[in-house]
């Protein structure tokens, strides 16, 4: 997508790492508990989520991708006590705190919707892109993600003559990134509507996004027009951890599920006040269920526009085999409608630990001059994505069960990958 004054939104997609496994550590996402202890395909993985970045690529679309961070955390493990050299300190850990040790090798950090909130330069009080690190804080798994999130950010958006790149805010307010983040704007290069949708605590399940962690984040990108709006209960009881589980927006669409929100009127209310041209496409829970978007992450998909500029759906292949979202798909979207295509893809490795085609990318909407200044090492290109595979093949495992976390061979393994990857990098991160 690309405007009249050259704005592009660039996917950013985590690279999924040798470390990716099914322990079952995040309460709420129903899939990842479903697959607990269950073999992984870290290599089958990392090439599923290299494919989506092909074809968005092969779509004309902007792409780029980070790096899977260093696992285990040995540093983090430390912090609880653990000594001795960086062997020593995982086999204690997987010795005492098994669990403790598991977190320190997820490889969640793939799912780069969580990585940060962007706010795109057209929005803000200062014309620069603005992004603030998720603190991640509900769920030990990732509350240590943030570090190393942050320096990949400072290190790929380094000039602050575009962009601004801001700690998490305070860890007892919960902030899970731009899977809780939509903006609507037509044309995207105009100040758009920035909201952030928040859940309140008192189920069964963690609300992962706090209130207060929305509105510091406004704040301190300096947004003018911004709403915070509560996620219903009722699809956080489903299984919608995030928000991007039940509702995604794109230009002047907002896409999403009739029970994502726990007060829609009044919310789809202030949309129309603000909003030109505003298309709401609400699939009714008469036609698919809160149960079905979730199990096959309808509302997980990349809407996008294409350089023809039709708009497109890149949906996970679950989406095709579940019958009440595939005859929603074939009766809603095409030629006539505001969403012209679908692509269907296969992330199921991905899918099966709770994280859709939406949950791997983080979207940054850049000008021209902004999309200069970024690390050129992390934008896409075919040569680069073929580099990238052929790591992948050669380095990752091919299975993982958790069990096998455990072994000072996996931990070598999962060094050694990302040893080659940083190699084959022009400008490997630091």
């Amino acid at each position: 997508m690309t405007t009249a004054s050259g704005f592009r939104e660039i996917n950013f997609d985590g690279l999924i790492g040798p470390s990716h496994n099914y322990a079952g550590l995040s309460l709420g996402n129903l899939a990842a508990t479903m697959h607990a202890g269950k073999i992984s395909r870290p290599r089958e993985a990392a090439l599923q989520g290299l494919a989506k970045m092909r074809l968005m690529l092969s779509l004309g679309l902007g792409q780029g991708f980070f790096l899977p961070h260093e696992r285990p955390n040995v540093a983090w493990l430390r912090q609880f006590g653990f000594g001795g050299s960086d062997a020593q300190v995982c086999a204690q850990a997987w010795r005492e705190e098994p669990l403790l040790f598991a977190q320190a090798c997820s490889a969640s950090a793939m799912w780069a919707a969580n990585a940060a909130t962007v706010s795109p330069a057209p929005d803000t009080a200062d014309g620069r892109t603005h992004f603030t690190v998720a603190n991640l804080s509900t769920m030990a798994h990732r509350s240590h993600e943030w570090p190393e999130t942050l320096r990949q950010l400072r290190h790929i958006f380094a000039d602050q003559r575009y962009f601004a790149v801001h700690e998490p805010v305070p860890a007892r307010f919960g902030d899970e990134g731009a899977a809780n983040f939509m903006r609507l704007a037509a044309p995207v290069d105009e100040r758009g509507v920035e909201i952030m949708v928040y859940g309140e605590a008192g189920g069964a399940f963690p609300a992962r996004q706090s209130a207060e962690g929305c509105r510091a984040i406004f704040r301190r990108h300096g947004i003018e027009s911004s709403l915070t709006v509560q996620q219903s209960p009722e699809a956080i009881a489903a299984g919608a951890f995030h928000n991007d589980v039940v509702a995604v927006a794109h230009e002047n669409i907002l896409f999403a599920h009739e029970e994502a929100f726990a007060d829609k009127d009044a919310f789809y209310e202030a949309l129309q006040t603000r909003c030109n041209d505003l298309v709401i496409v609400e699939v009714p829970a008469s036609e698919v269920s809160l149960e079905a978007a979730i199990a096959s992450y309808l509302f997980n998909s990349q809407l996008v526009t294409l350089p023809d500029g039709q708009r497109a759906l890149i949906l996970p292949m679950e989406c095709k085999e579940t019958p009440s979202v595939r005859r929603w798909i074939e009766a809603n979207v095409g030629a006539n409608g505001p969403i012209h295509a679908a692509h269907f893809i296969d992330v199921r490795e991905s899918m099966h630990n709770g994280g859709g085609p939406a949950c791997l990318r983080l979207r940054v909407l850049l000008s021209p001059e902004a999309e200069r200044a970024v690390n050129p090492a992390y934008l896409l290109d075919a040569r680069t994505i073929e580099r990238l595979e052929a790591v992948v093949s050669s380095h990752w495992p091919e299975q993982l069960s958790p069990t096998c976390l455990g072994l000072s061979d996996s931990w070598q393994h999962f060094n050694n990958a990302r040893g080659e990857l940083l190699a084959v990098l022009e400008q490997p991160f630091e």
